[in-house]
């Protein structure tokens, strides 16, 4: 075999291993959430979904593979100048996924670059809307101001932007210094006027209580002496309803028969006891002149109201 002959077997060869290789790699084997995009003689042709799908040999070609699952994007630092001329670094996440395959690929060049790209530029005309304190606390509506922009931009591009989160919103190291300087001043204020209001409260509260308690016992101190005459009361109306009665019942045993002398000797002999515990030694009483006349005894402790006239005493 000469030369030639040679030369053209390995051609043959080589055209049937490309023939081969083409054909292999015309069968198209989709995944999930994913889609082949299919020209043919450099003209859009079709979308591929999942699933096993064949092409043409050297007529069609699979120049993009797009994944429709979300994806999260991150945007790269920059600094951006706040409404008070404060400079910030600012980065961030974007959470997309591609709607329309077509659109993605033809409609612009790189999707995820022109995300990124024009939520930066909205991150900053935002922050140049607001003071350094206000970017702190507005970091929401930084978020949905991005999201709102990407959104109306992705219908043109095939894509729909979910979130757009800012990570940091970092501001000069002497800037820092002076807002953490803020907040401790803020801080203390704040405990130092917790402090007094607890303190005011509580010399409110306990003098409330002393004035409570003040109330408390002189009601107390009221309802004690209320009682203590309404028991007087009781017991003089009680003293002077028995003396009543008894004095009644008196009056009613004088009227019968013998009466009268049965209480003029009663009232003797309480005489006679009432002097018996003085009758000690040394001790002077005074009585009346007859011992044995009870009548003179009588008229001397005023009981005999018919005479006045009163029996000689003598000492003894």
């Amino acid at each position: 075999m000469d030369i030639f002959s040679m030369i053209n077997t390995f051609f043959w060869l080589f055209v049937c291993l490309v023939i081969v290789f083409k054909l292999v790699t015309s069968i198209q084997l989709v995944p999930t959430q994913s889609t082949f995009i299919v020209e043919r003689l450099g003209r859009y042709h079709s979308t591929l979904g999942p699933g096993f799908h064949t092409t043409i040999p050297f007529i069609d070609r699979v120049p993009y593979k797009v994944n429709l699952r979300e994806e999260a994007i991150e945007v790269p630092p920059q600094e951006c100048f706040s409404k008070d001329e404060v400079h910030v670094t600012v980065d961030g996440v974007i959470y997309l996924s591609v709607t329309d395959p077509t659109k993605a690929c033809y409609g612009v060049t790189d999707y995820r670059y022109a995300a990124v790209q024009l939520a930066q530029t909205t991150t900053r005309a935002v922050i140049g809307t607001l003071d350094l304190d206000k970017t702190f606390e507005e970091r929401s509506t930084i978020s949905a101001r991005a999201v709102q922009v990407l959104d109306e931009a992705g219908q043109a591009w095939g894509i729909r932007v979910h979130r757009y989160e800012i990570k940091n919103l970092r501001p000069p190291e002497s800037v820092r210094v002076s807002m953490e300087k803020q907040v401790t001043a803020e801080r203390n204020r704040r405990a130092i006027l917790a402090k007094s209001e607890g303190d005011k409260q509580a010399k409110i509260n306990l003098s409330e209580g002393k004035k409570r308690e003040m109330i408390n016992l002189s009601e107390g101190e009221m309802q004690r002496q209320i009682n203590e005459a309404e028991g007087r009361a009781a017991e003089i109306r009680t003293l002077s309803k028995a003396t009543a009665e008894s004095l009644a019942k008196i009056a009613a045993v004088v009227q019968k028969p013998g009466g009268e002398q049965a209480l003029k000797l009663l009232i003797a002999e309480r005489y006679i006891t009432k002097l018996r515990p003085l009758a000690r030694a040394g001790t002077r009483i005074i009585l009346p002149a007859n011992l044995a006349d009870f009548g003179s005894w009588l008229r001397f402790v005023e009981l005999d109201l018919d005479t006045s006239e009163q029996p000689p005493h003598r000492t003894s």
